[in-house]
């Protein structure tokens, strides 16, 4: 196997165990604690811990979430024999695997007996959590552009990592019922639910997989040693932040992106929901994770041609249009299953290319940066991509809590107890107002994102003859 495919397969693996972490995190977290967090404690409760819980992990992942440009100036600094990227990767996804574990319990029954303990332990745990999970994410993704300064090999390096997180993600929505449902009854005997023992060890092989995926990436990568990544420039805070403003294609692409990402989030984090009280059948779930896989295969490797023919930019654009129109079929369908898969085919097939679309402008910005503004920025400039899907995922967590509250879809409600209101309430949130920001998304990346491939090719041939002739004067001096 050739250096650079083993490369890019390890970095995919690393990027399968990433995104099984991540959509446990941002989706599945916040449904176990609606439905198995509180089992034991009232109805009263239970709804004002699960309000507690929901207000508590947004506040503190939006609240994180301004550190991380900081984080990625902290990882920009670091110099260690083993790059900059690997010791917080290790570090941080196998300490973040391990706080996950206790966050799928009640806490040895805290919440019962001593609800205030509870809530300050679970608000540390979290806090621990999503600290280690910044770093090992910004590390990450920042990786692409040390990994290599060619567009098409980090174009082939995304698509392989979108490839890995693609099946992580979709895969988790796959088994996530199965699993649960299974050690449920493998540890209480009963039949076909989905109780707290069986999110124990959802949870537990999630941290398993996401702390392995993230060791295999750090053992197998190399960083590239190009003429243009010499920077040894210290980021202080100060350039941290002016590093981000000035770069006005990062801005721009990161108000698209942020609509377009709250929007996706918004509508995945309720499937469950849908399918298990508007459809009224939670175990059809399945082909949510079926159908998001399935066409992950197929459109990922797709990109690199699609880019070719028609640029990435339209890419971007037709994939938010045919995202959007997936709506009209989710509003309409009831418990009608053909028409929910067709919204699920429309919906889920232009994600992996918007992604990669919206991560390779965002990558071709280090260079555009470093053009415009004379400092080279990778994990800085790459830390926007993270944080702007940790804020779309620390939404999704009051998503899931607002909604299930509002329409009524907590604790022992059953499909036949929600009413035509109930459903109202849900589609405003999970269809309408979502369709409104993709609508945002496509109209500020049209009409402001000009980064281009051509664009950057260019732009990198004139770093490369800037510093290649500063060298040669300093090697004559």
């Amino acid at each position: 196997m050739g250096k650079k495919l083993g490369q890019r397969i390890s970095y995919a693996f690393g990027a399968f165990g990433h995104d099984v972490f991540y959509v446990t995190l941002s989706t599945y977290f916040m449904l176990f604690v609606t439905s198995s967090m509180f089992a034991n404690t009232d109805k009263a409760t239970a709804a004002k811990l699960i309000g507690i819980v929901t207000s508590l992990v947004v506040g503190i992942r939006l609240v994180e979430i301004l550190f991380d440009p900081i984080i990625g100036g902290i990882i920009d600094n670091t110099r260690t024999k083993y790059g900059k990227f690997k010791p917080w990767l290790v570090v941080g996804g196998i300490m973040s695997s391990l706080l996950l574990i206790p966050l799928f319990t009640n806490f040895f029954g805290l919440p019962e007996t001593n609800p205030v303990l509870f809530i300050i332990l679970f608000g540390i745990c979290f806090i621990l959590l999503d600290s280690f999970y910044s770093f090992k994410d910004i590390a990450f993704w920042s990786m692409i552009p040390a990994l290599s300064t060619e567009t098409k090999e980090r174009e082939n390096l995304a698509t392989f990592a979108r490839f890995g997180s693609s099946l992580g993600a979709n895969g988790t929505t796959l088994v996530v019922v199965p699993i649960t449902i299974f050690f449920t009854y493998l540890m209480t005997g009963q039949k076909g639910e989905q109780g707290a023992s069986g999110w124990f060890w959802f949870g537990m092989i999630v941290a398993i997989v996401a702390a392995g995926s993230a060791i295999v990436t750090a053992l197998n990568t190399k960083e590239n040693d190009s003429v243009i990544r010499k920077q040894t420039e210290k980021v202080t805070m100060r350039t941290v932040f002016k590093a981000i403003a000035q770069n006005d294609q990062l801005m721009w692409l990161s108000l698209s992106y942020i609509a377009y990402a709250i929007a996706n989030v918004a509508t995945t984090a309720v499937l469950l929901l849908y399918f298990k009280f508007v459809y009224g059948d939670a175990s059809a779930f399945w082909l949510v994770g079926f159908v998001a896989a399935a066409l992950g295969i197929i459109a990922v490797p797709l990109f690199p041609t699609l880019t070719r023919l028609i640029s990435r930019r339209y890419v971007y654009l037709i994939g938010l249009a045919v995202m959007a129109s997936s709506y009209i079929f989710f509003s309409l369908a009831g418990q009608n299953l053909w028409m929910i898969l067709v919204g699920l085919i429309l919906f889920y097939f232009p994600q992996q290319l918007i992604f990669l679309s919206a991560l390779m402008t965002i990558t071709d910005a280090v260079e555009y940066g470093q053009w415009k503004n004379g400092v080279r920025n990778e994990a800085v400039t790459l830390s926007i991509r993270p944080l702007l899907d940790k804020i779309a995922g620390a939404l999704s967590n009051g998503i899931v809590g607002v909604v299930a509250i509002a329409a009524g879809m907590t604790g022992n409600a059953t499909f036949q107890e929600i009413t035509t209101k109930d459903v109202s309430i849900f589609k405003i949130y999970a269809f309408y107002l979502p369709a409104a920001l993709m609508i945002v998304s496509g109209l500020v990346f049209a009409f402001k994102v000009t980064l281009t491939e051509k664009k950057h090719k260019k732009i990198v041939e004139e770093l490369e003859a800037e510093f290649t002739a500063q060298q040669a004067v300093s090697s004559v001096q």
